[in-house]
């Protein structure tokens, strides 16, 4: 996986682990006090093993899975937090996993990490522990193996997930899960983007989503208003001609403005994906109900806790 100023990729425990001790030792052991004991266990040499690098080959950050399908040894160099180093890392490691066919991955959360893999679908269970000297909760997910995800469901749609990384595939995706919906589509933006959801060809699905549904709704997030009323946007307009179909809201709580992902979902357990918002690589699928359902938690646990969009009713368009 390339990202920009960033990449992640498999690492040999033997051959990286020069490379893999300048990112563990500085968090775990220099940062967080862990034991270097503790820190280097059995586990190591029978993991998949991670790493992400920059442009000049650098270690930044780490990351396992263990044979136990646990996710662990998070890790990323100070000066690389914040820019989704973590987020990369992560989802990574869940598309290993599901190509190695696991049903579910699990991790010992660190307290003040829980709300970053919540973003991923991943739910706390147990109580809360200590762990090195650090307060933990366990966490889990539940995964859809790409077999199962690749085999046509019973009602005869694809259920095959599929990547994309262009502007066109990117329209053509979300169009299909638009038009797939039957009363409920839940879209998570940063700011509407305008090179996407102004499109004619989203306005025009969306609105006739409107029209056919029937009293459905679009439940869309945006976090940042400013910068989605800098501009006229058509998708605004469309919502003040059809109001009682556009729901907006807007995070207040940091950790949701901090989202790095975009994605739309429906009813019908079709979804759209990307793992950073502006970006044109993800995955879609007409019809995987596992993966949609995690996104339409994930929506609706910030959907929550968000304020409502007053401002775009207040555009008078």
């Amino acid at each position: 996986m390339i990202i920009s100023d960033f990449r992640v990729e498999p690492a040999d425990y033997q051959t990286d682990f020069k490379d893999l001790r300048a990112v563990r030792e500085p968090v775990f052991v220099i940062e967080q006090n862990v034991p270097i004991e503790e820190e280097w266990d059995a586990l190591d040499p029978l993991c998949y093993h991670f790493i992400a690098r920059d442009n000049d080959n650098k270690p930044i950050g780490t990351g396992r899975l263990t044979p136990e399908h646990k996710i662990g040894r998070m890790a990323v160099l100070k000066e690389w937090r914040g820019k989704e180093v973590g987020a990369a890392l992560i989802q990574t490691m869940l598309d290993k996993a599901r190509e190695l066919g696991w049903n579910e991955v699990s991790l010992n959360s660190q307290v003040s990490a829980i709300g970053f893999y919540e973003k991923f679908g991943f739910v706390c269970y147990d109580e809360q522990f200590e762990e090195a000297g650090i307060q933990h909760r366990k966490m889990k997910l539940t995964l859809v193996p790409l077999e199962l995800a690749n085999r046509p469901p019973a009602r005869n749609m694809s259920a095959r997930m599929v990547d994309f990384d262009t502007s066109s595939e990117l329209l053509d995706a979300t169009v299909k899960v638009i038009a797939g919906a039957k009363r409920g589509l839940w879209v998570y933006t940063r700011d509407l983007e305008h090179a996407l959801y102004a499109q004619p060809a989203i306005v025009e699905a969306l609105k006739d989503f409107g029209i056919r549904s029937r009293g459905g709704v679009v439940h869309i997030l945006v976090q940042d208003t400013v910068s989605a009323r800098s501009h006229p946007h058509p998708l605004l307009a469309l919502s003040q001609r059809l109001p009682s179909v556009f729901q907006f809201r807007t995070p207040t709580e940091p950790e949701d403005m901090q989202y790095p992902s975009a994605f739309i979902a429906n009813d019908n357990d079709g979804y759209c994906f990307r793992l950073l918002d502006g970006r044109y690589e993800g995955n879609w699928c007409a019809n995987l109900p596992a993966r949609t359902k995690q996104l339409i938690e994930v929506f609706g646990r910030v959907w929550e806790r968000s304020r409502p969009c007053t401002e775009f009713r207040a555009l008078g368009i």
